[in-house]
């Protein structure tokens, strides 16, 4: 398996090391270092925006599983860098394909991930489906829509006979790719320290002693820790492996609708874990333009995936503040691995429901 990544990636790659996994990943962070998962695989830093490194990383690995989540992953980041937003999202993404095309014959599913953000925002109060269209206000948002754009064009004229590319040349025989792509919410749990960042903001501002300051403090979002859809996103890799072509699509993969939280709720409910002296207050926006309301639609993944998220708003905001409150890197890397555990646990508990018309395989974190 191969994951090109700059965040939840390190979870995914921890849960295959644990499956015992071959596993290589293209760009380390600090999370990455922590749980010293650079000795227990293969990686390299990069540029997703080199397209010629990325397609002999490609070439040299030839992976049979591709999950792309690298990624310029900040909205306020976009609107003052949007050529490097769309260079990474949108162009980085066509090279990631292209050298899935062009360099991986053993190739058989693609996960790229993009985000709950790539769909037009009416702010509806329901849920977005599969099938509504992409679009994105703003650059991030907008890149995100773009990225499910490539997706669908690559899987529509490349992937879907059984045909490989390799080195230009058309090589007759081949199996189908899968290429699905993963669309999740606002997904929290440890690990990120980036900045206009509701957690990461949080969590500075606490250990420094000052209050938090609060743009949009009734603004309402999907929360979701990030073993969920880091779930999904393996369960998709997998199903799709198993020769599932109905699976190649789009898929949400979102927190139920009770964990549609206002900041201003997940603020104050952080808070009460991490004791006194934890304060925000609000502040007066910058005119930039921030959504209201945004929810997802996940009725498909549980129909025929059998994904289900396994963490209530409860347990999600108690792991999340459970690792910010590690003291040194060891500990926080022990907090990672035993959460986890407990999370595969949950998933033994009630078993991994089989996709319809599919027969489906073990979840591979179980």
């Amino acid at each position: 398996m191969a994951v090109a990544d700059a965040g939840p990636g390190v979870r995914i790659c921890a849960a295959c090391v644990a499956r015992g996994c071959a596993t290589k990943r293209h760009a380390p962070e600090p999370l990455f270092e922590e749980l010293e998962l650079a000795t227990r695989i293969d990686h390299i830093t990069g540029d997703i925006r080199d397209a010629e490194a990325l397609r002999k990383a490609v070439a040299d690995f030839d992976p049979e599983v591709v999950i792309h989540m690298a990624a310029q992953p900040l909205v306020r980041l976009s609107y003052a860098t949007p050529v490097e937003t769309y260079a990474t999202n949108v162009m980085g993404t066509v090279h990631l394909l292209e050298a899935c095309r062009m360099a991986a014959p053993s190739l058989r599913s693609v996960v790229v991930v993009t985000s709950d953000k790539c769909y037009e925002n009416r702010e509806q109060i329901w849920g977005y489906r599969e099938s509504d269209p992409m679009g994105g206000h703003d650059p991030y948002s907008n890149s995100k829509g773009c990225a499910e754009l490539v997706t669908a064009a690559y899987r529509n004229s490349y992937f879907q006979h059984a045909t490989a590319q390799q080195d230009g040349a058309q090589q007759d025989g081949g199996q189908p790719v899968a290429v699905a792509s993963a669309r999740a919410g606002n997904v929290i749990g440890g690990g990120d320290w980036s900045l206009d960042r509701l957690i990461p903001d949080a969590m500075r501002a606490f250990a420094a002693g000052d209050s938090l300051s609060l743009r949009h403090p009734a603004a309402l979002r999907p929360w979701q820790h990030v073993l969920d859809p880091v779930a999904g996103y393996l369960l998709l890799a997998e199903r799709s492996c198993s020769g599932a072509g109905q699976l190649s699509q789009g898929w949400n993969f979102g927190p139920p609708d009770n964990m549609t939280l206002s900041v201003e709720e997940v603020i104050s409910a952080l808070g009460d874990r991490l004791g006194p002296g934890f304060e925000w207050r609000q502040e007066a926006g910058d005119g930039l333009h921030e959504a209201t309301l945004l929810r997802l639609d996940c009725a498909a993944a549980r129909e025929y995936l059998g994904w289900r998220p396994q963490l209530d708003a409860a347990d999600m905001l108690a792991w999340t503040a459970e690792w910010y409150r590690g003291r040194h890197g060891a500990q926080r890397a022990d907090v990672v691995e035993r959460q986890i555990t407990e999370y595969r646990k949950k998933l033994a508990q009630i078993g991994s429901a089989p996709a319809k018309d599919h027969s489906g395989a073990s979840h591979i974190l179980a």
